[in-house]
């Protein structure tokens, strides 16, 4: 796997760094100043870069399992995703969060499964976030039926937005029109996007589009006088 990771660098060097040398010698130089910030899951299956076709600089990315944000609560502890928020909100000053999960999401399935003899020295303890999507889901749920995971990754994806505004400086700048919050999930084998409402509650996917049919007719030719 190493020597994968190798030659992979050295086909960044030989083909992206090559063309945007000078994009990435005036981020070194200016630094990073990005317009969003995303929160989204680990998967390896997810990348907001290669989703979204941007380039370096432009988004300030925050993956955990389940793109779970934790309700505002400082303490002692380590919170890598708060530190992350924080860092995005008040030092960079970016206009937009974004919570975006995904199609068959591990992180989010997990939270049907009986955690009470998990192993798990912190995976479970992480997803008890989601634990109220879990039981909204449940409520709405015949007695017997599965739970629908379409349904509980987009209830954790508004979770996590309700966690978002209990950060009181994320909630003013909102308030004050500075700070844009959306909800997103990106259907992995399909490649569409789902855009949340949050006034109807609902996801709809963002339109196609198709790209333009050459003409094979040929072209009129003036008849000569």
């Amino acid at each position: 796997m190493l020597k994968d990771l190798i030659d992979g660098f050295r086909e960044f060097r030989r083909t992206n760094f090559r063309h945007q040398r000078g994009l990435f010698r005036t981020l070194a130089w200016a630094g990073q100043k990005p317009k969003a910030a995303l929160i989204t899951c680990c998967d390896s299956r997810v990348d907001p870069t290669l989703i979204f076709a941007a380039q370096p600089g432009d988004l300030f990315v925050i993956r955990n399992v389940a793109n779970l944000v934790p309700p505002y609560k400082p303490s002692e502890d380590y919170h890598g995703t708060s530190a992350a928020l924080e860092f995005a909100v008040r030092e960079l000053g970016v206009e937009s969060l974004v919570v975006m999960g995904h199609s068959l999401c591990g992180g989010v399935a997990a939270l049907t499964h009986d955690r009470s003899q998990s192993n798990s020295d912190f995976i479970s303890q992480w997803v008890s976030i989601a634990d109220p999507a879990l039981e909204q889901v449940r409520d709405v749920t015949t007695p017997g039926e599965p739970l629908d995971l379409p349904t509980l990754e987009r209830a954790v994806v508004k979770l996590s937005l309700n966690n978002l505004r209990t950060f009181p400086w994320i909630a003013a700048m909102e308030q004050e029109g500075k700070l844009s919050l959306h909800g997103m999930l990106f259907d992995v084998g399909a490649a569409e996007l789902h855009i949340l409402d949050e006034a109807s509650g609902g996801f709809h996917p963002i339109p196609q589009i198709r790209p333009r049919l050459r003409s094979t007719s040929l072209p009129s030719i003036p008849l000569s006088e």
